[in-house]
C-alpha cells in the first residue's frame, strides 16, 4: 500500500490522505478537505483518484469533495447513518464493509462512535512481519485516535461511546499498526500527557525529538508507541490516577479504566 499524508496549512493542522495501489496506481482520497493540493500532488505521483472516504460528518473533512469528485469522477463513501448528513455519498460504510483500491489494496471499515456518531476508521490489515513499512498493518483514524491523544465530543459525539470503541475495538489492534490521524496535534497531546504523567520518560524523549522534527515531514507513530506516550492507552498508570484524584477527590483508590478515560477527557477539554 502507497500512502501519501498530507498536511493542510490551516489552523486545524488536517491531514488528509491518498492512499495507492502500487500495482495498478489507482487511488482514494481520505478527508480530502484541500481539494487543488489533494489533485495535484495526485497528478505529480501519476496516481488515478477512484474512490473519496469520509471518516466523519465534519466539514474540514468533507470540504474537498465535491470538486474532487468533479475533477476524477470517483465513488463517495462514507459512515452509512452520515449519509443524509454528507452530499451525494455513493456507498454507506457499515462495521467491516471493505474498500478495494486497485487490486491489492483493501481498506476494512470499522464503526468508531465517540467523537461522532457516524465515525468510520478505515484498517489496513498487512502483515505484522512485514520488513516494508509500507505493508505493515495501517489505521486511518480520524477524529478518534491522534498521536498522543484521542478526539473531542463536542460536535455530536459522546465520551462514554468514545471509551467503547478504544476498549472494543482500538485497543486491541497489533502493536505494529500505523497510525494516520486527522489533525496534527502531537505536541499538544504529549505536553497534556506530561502533566498528568510527569515522570514519563517516552513521552518526554518523544517531546524533545518532536519539538526539533523537520516541519516537511511527518511522524508516524503507532500501537506500541501509543502505549507508551498516550495517556488515554495508559489507564492502569499509578501516576496518572494519582495526579488525577488531586482533581477529582471523589476517585476511588483503584477507579475502573472507564473513569481514567472519562476524567483525562474532562481535563483535556479544558486543558
Amino acid at each position: 500500500m502507497l500512502v501519501e499524508q498530507i498536511a493542510v496549512n490551516n489552523s486545524l493542522r488536517n491531514y488528509m490522505y491518498l492512499v495507492a495501489c502500487p500495482e495498478t496506481r489507482e487511488a482514494a482520497a481520505i478527508d480530502p478537505l484541500d481539494h487543488e493540493t489533494v489533485l495535484h500532488r495526485a497528478s505529480e505521483l501519476g496516481w488515478q483518484i477512484r474512490g473519496v472516504i469520509n471518516t466523519h460528518e465534519h466539514f474540514d473533512h468533507i470540504g474537498g469533495n465535491e470538486p474532487v469528485i468533479a475533477a476524477t469522477g470517483a465513488t463517495l463513501f462514507a459512515h452509512h447513518q452520515a449519509m443524509d448528513k454528507i452530499p451525494n455519498v455513493d456507498e454507506g460504510l457499515k462495521a467491516g464493509d471493505a474498500i478495494q483500491i486497485g487490486t491489492s489494496v483493501e481498506l476494512i471499515a470499522l464503526d468508531t462512535p465517540g467523537h461522532t456518531f457516524c465515525h468510520t476508521c478505515l484498517y489496513y490489515i498487512g502483515d505484522n512481519a512485514a520488513k516494508s513499512d509500507s505493508e505493515l498493518p495501517a489505521l486511518f483514524s480520524g477524529d478518534t485516535l491522534f498521536n498522543a491523544g484521542v478526539g473531542n465530543c463536542h460536535n455530536g459525539g459522546n465520551p462514554e461511546t468514545l471509551y467503547q470503541t478504544f476498549k472494543e475495538q482500538l485497543f486491541r489492534l497489533p502493536d505494529y499498526t500505523r497510525i494516520f490521524p486527522g489533525h496534527d496535534y502531537i505536541v499538544n497531546n504529549l505536553e497534556f500527557t506530561l502533566d498528568r504523567e510527569p515522570n514519563n520518560t517516552a513521552a518526554q524523549s518523544l517531546l524533545a525529538a518532536m519539538q526539533q522534527w523537520p516541519s516537511d515531514t511527518h511522524f508516524v507513530s503507532n500501537i506500541a508507541m501509543e502505549k507508551l506516550v498516550n495517556a488515554f492507552f495508559r489507564l492502569s498508570s499509578a501516576e496518572i490516577i494519582d495526579n488525577l484524584k488531586g482533581k477529582f477527590t471523589e476517585l476511588s483508590d483503584q477507579p475502573s479504566e472507564e473513569t481514567v478515560f472519562l476524567k483525562l477527557r474532562e481535563l483535556r477539554n479544558h486543558w
